[in-house]
């Protein structure tokens, strides 16, 4: 998007606020986005009700994990990482926590950083060859390292021997090609950050270290509503930044349903300690169109729901779903050690969203040069040619 076209959007913010109240005169200065351009009539009336239009004929997404765990691949210190409790399972994205590497190690692979080979055009165009209809991306996953330009840390990728906006560069992309961009943040789970939810919350909140870390404060010293409050700033930087967004995709659920259990203070008070209908509120007013999904719901009122793998049920929830679910055996990130699903496999696993109805957000982990995985790429040109040559999987098999 050109600064001019940036500008033109964010100038009617505003208006979009309106808009998501239901004022369908003002929601008529709105610009269209490409991704929305077939539903245009309806978006005028009201955005949100369009994008979910849009997004339960989409069919199929592109989802990419890719952070500095892609550097790694699977191994630290010339070996395979596993889950403690699951030897056959090798880890990619998960690296930092069953290593574990201590957080000043970890986040030294930022200085080696540079994404030489990531290519927002590659990406976009094979998205396009598999036909599907969006991109999904990590800005910043469980490490806390960020993809995109941002003033609340400096472990990013423009302060990066890349030194690029990687996120600018896919959103920029996506906007040509009429594809749209939801944008994947770690909400309730961080690995570095000092006031971040604790092991007190979940065992997954932060890795199980031998020594004491000095990034993290003593548990009686952390203040959560300054993470929470870190949170929104970042997410605020992601909805302003780079035009129109297609969806805010949370995850972390687990960290926060096991502490409303343990803590016995219950869900309702952990959410409104995280403030998420605020923030849910804040994502729909500064763009009424981008929807908000949190894994298999937290609130209530998320735009859908996105379970891995399978659907667990939800289909009766009677919201609109996604499956997501990965290439790779057992790794969302890169893995050099792990087996790829067969075209067969994937075509199955269409049929199967068709089925509920859902699209499938199907992910792909680059390599730490940012290049996708040759078999990768193979897997999803070879379903895009099956796509073409059979048709969509109706679900009735």
């Amino acid at each position: 998007m050109t600064s001019i076209d940036r500008r033109a959007f964010l100038g009617t913010v505003a208006t979009g606020a309106a808009a998501a109240a239901g004022v369908s005169r003002a929601a008529k200065s709105l610009p269209v986005p490409s991704y929305l351009q077939g539903h245009a009539e309806l978006y005028q009336k009201d955005p949100r009700a369009a994008a979910v239009e849009w997004f339960q004929n989409a069919r199929f997404g592109l989802f990419m994990h890719y952070g500095l765990y892609s550097m790694l691949g699977g191994e630290w210190k010339g070996k395979k990482v596993f889950p403690a409790n699951n030897p056959s399972k090798p880890v990619a994205e998960w690296i930092q926590f069953h290593a574990p590497i201590p957080v000043a190690e970890y986040a030294k692979l930022a200085d080696r950083f540079m994404a030489e080979r990531f290519d927002a055009n590659h990406i976009t165009d094979l998205a396009l060859t598999a036909n599907m209809k969006y991109v999904n991306i990590t800005t910043r996953h469980h490490d806390s390292f960020c993809l995109f330009r941002t003033k609340e840390t400096d472990f990013n990728s423009l302060n990066s021997p890349a030194k690029r906006d990687l996120i600018g560069e896919l959103a920029e992309s996506c906007r040509k090609k009429g594809l749209g961009l939801f944008l994947y943040y770690s909400h309730g789970r961080d690995w570095k950050h000092p006031h971040a939810p604790t092991l007190e919350w979940a065992a997954s909140a932060r890795p199980h270290y031998e020594q004491p870390q000095p990034e993290y404060l003593p548990d009686h010293e952390v203040v959560i509503d300054r993470y929470v409050e870190f949170m929104e700033r970042q997410i605020t930087e992601l909805l302003t930044q780079y035009g129109p967004i297609a969806g805010i995709w949370l995850d972390g659920e687990g960290v926060l349903k096991t502490y409303a259990r343990r803590s016995g203070l219950g869900l309702p008070k952990i959410v409104d300690m995280m403030r998420l209908p605020r923030l849910y509120a804040m994502i729909r007013r500064l763009q009424p169109q981008c929807l908000v999904s949190y894994k298999q719901g937290v609130i209530g009122n998320e735009d859908f729901l996105t379970p891995e793998r399978k659907s667990y049920g939800l289909e009766k929830a009677g919201k609109p779903m996604e499956i997501n679910t990965t290439l790779q055996e057992h790794s969302w990130g890169y893995n050099k050690w792990s087996k790829h699903k067969s075209v067969d496999a994937i075509i199955d696993t269409l049929d199967l969203a068709a089925s509920l109805p859902a699209p499938l957000l199907l992910n792909t982990g680059p390599m730490g040069d940012g290049s996708i995985v040759p078999a990768e790429e193979r897997l999803f040109r070879q379903v895009g040619e099956r796509i073409r040559k059979d048709g969509w999987p109706t679900g009735k098999r």
